[in-house]
């Protein structure tokens, strides 16, 4: 599917579950097209193709409140934009195997739909696969910016990284939570189900560490085939496979420039990566 950058960077999502991000992807890409940034625009999609694994209509149901209830947050230059996710919507009975959602977009969300110039481009079958909503957050951050030319790494403040993540306000409040339970196993994820991998390392003023570098880069081909074939296989024991992987680290200098890529086991990458 292709996600209007303004969909990805926007902030705010913490109260929604993996599920509910999967909800509104779903809704993105079946608007996506050039009536997307049509005001007052209705789109109608099988709430079929909301359930995924579900065989009822109710998780849907509650997706789509949670959706409608979520108020994020999207700079434009000096301006801070405020709106709902999700608009005013119909969903046809559900006690019905095959029925309809109708839904609409906020004024403010389409028209910055109708200017977006940058698109992620996310595969459906990477973000099914995805067993953490962190991991699907870091995701599409990752793929809105894999394909900029001369952009491969950027630092963040650790409040950037939990806005980014969707981390809920009052949770993993100390940094060493924040990575051993939301970043480190977003990034193992990540390298084991994408197309790119990504690497972090941490910077520290005085003992306390206060901002992260983000680094990315495209796999090779063999990466590329491995990660066919784990999406292929079924999901019970993916956990523990992917985190068997042997990582492919690229490592940079203080000036930002590529040192080398090597092979390394898992490890604690804010330790060992040169900034």
């Amino acid at each position: 599917m292709i996600k209007p950058a303004e969909t990805v960077d926007i902030i705010g999502t913490e109260p929604l579950t993996l599920e509910d991000r999967r909800v509104f992807n779903r809704l993105v890409a079946n608007a996506h097209g050039p009536n997307m940034g049509e005001i007052g625009r209705e789109f109608k999609i099988p709430i079929a193709e909301l359930r995924a694994t579900h065989k009822g209509n109710e998780r849907v149901a509650e997706s789509i409140e949670r959706l409608m209830k979520t108020v994020v947050r999207h700079r434009v230059g000096n301006t801070v934009r405020r709106f709902q996710l999700l608009g005013g919507n119909d969903m046809e009975d559900t006690d019905r195997t095959h029925g309809f959602l109708t839904y609409s977009f906020d004024r403010r969300l389409v028209e910055l739909l109708e200017s977006s110039t940058m698109f992620a481009k996310l595969e459906l079958a990477v973000i099914a696969a995805f067993q953490s909503k962190y991991a699907l957050a870091l995701y599409e951050h990752v793929a809105r910016r894999i394909n900029m030319r001369f952009k491969f790494m950027q630092d963040y403040t650790v409040e950037e990284i939990r806005e980014i993540l969707g981390v809920p306000d009052g949770k993993l409040t100390a940094f060493g939570s924040l990575k051993q339970r939301a970043l480190d196993p977003a990034i193992t994820e990540v390298n084991g189900l994408a197309d790119f991998s990504v690497a972090i390392g941490c910077k520290r003023t005085g003992k306390k560490i206060t901002h992260v570098t983000m680094s990315w880069w495209w796999k090779d081909r063999e990466g590329r085939a491995a990660v066919r074939a784990e999406l292929g296989r079924v999901k019970m024991g993916r956990r523990e496979r992917i985190r068997g992987i042997t990582e492919t680290v690229m490592e940079f200098d203080t000036s930002g420039n590529k040192i080398e890529r090597k092979a390394v086991a898992e490890r604690d990458l804010c330790d060992d990566i040169p900034l």
